[in-house]
């Protein structure tokens, strides 16, 4: 079997994207999904995202760690989609589409998607940290001298600890400077630092208020793989109106036999 695909990157996250919309790309096949993703035997992705009908909205967006497997929310990924599904005429510059957490709002204008997130009705400080669902959950520390920390060694401890059991978390590490946001992330499911994570991104942006290091609902968050903004509304320990900004940048396309 021949399948199509595109290579896309936002801020360094990059995924293999596939138009699934004839069902011929098998979901259930972690085993090939993961050999895509692999950087040496495949095309070599932090994670393999399907798009496929649905009634509800424009599409739906599938996404898949790198490990073969099922996950959750994605920000850039989300971002990534967005932009291909405008460029394959599936969708309009302003779309809908479900994923993992439900239906997301995407704005697409040239190379920079603005991206709904999910509201968050709660969260939880652990150990002086915050714990943060974004759609995917994410463990907010906050620190100094993030350059020369090893994040996979740290990111690891964390991602397994006991206070996370059973599904683990995803680990980001912060550093405040100059009114900006410095982050390191380590991903599950890739399981080790990625250049960028967008709903890590947004976590960290929201933690960075609700512990008053910002009083501003725009934050700007220096990845290792580029730039991005969130922005959101914190009312009553309720943040509604949140919305991830960046570039999502189409990287080649191409076909692979299966």
């Amino acid at each position: 079997m021949n399948i199509a695909f595109n290579k896309y990157q936002g801020a360094g996250n990059d995924f293999i994207i596939i138009d699934n919309l004839n069902g011929r790309f098998n979901p259930e096949d972690s085993e090939l999904i993961n050999r895509l993703c692999d950087r040496r035997f495949g095309i070599g992705a932090d994670g393999l995202i399907l798009i496929s009908g649905i009634e509800k909205a424009d599409f739906e967006m599938k996404y898949f760690n790198s490990d073969g497997k099922l996950g959750s929310m994605c920000g850039n990924g989300g971002r990534c989609t967005a932009h291909f599904a405008n460029r394959w005429n599936i969708a309009g510059s302003n779309q809908k589409f479900m994923a993992f957490d439900g239906i997301h709002e995407a704005e697409v204008k040239d190379d920079i998607v603005r991206l709904q997130m999910a509201n968050v009705n709660e969260y939880e400080i652990i150990d002086s940290n915050y714990f943060i669902n974004t759609g995917s959950p994410h463990y907010v520390v906050f620190t100094t001298n993030i350059d020369k920390m090893d994040v996979n060694e740290e990111g690891k401890k964390l991602r397994w600890s006991p206070k996370f059991a059973p599904g683990g978390t995803n680990v980001n590490f912060v550093e405040i400077h100059d009114n900006e946001l410095y982050i390191r992330t380590f991903e599950r499911g890739v399981e080790e630092e990625t250049l960028a994570c967008g709903t890590g991104v947004t976590a960290s942006a929201i933690a960075s208020v609700l512990s008053g290091h910002f009083d501003t609902d725009s934050i700007d968050v220096k990845a290792r793989g580029g730039n991005l903004k969130v922005e959101f509304k914190l009312a009553n320990e309720k943040i509604t109106n949140v919305w991830l900004t960046g570039p999502a940048t189409f990287v080649f396309d191409g076909n692979i036999m299966l």
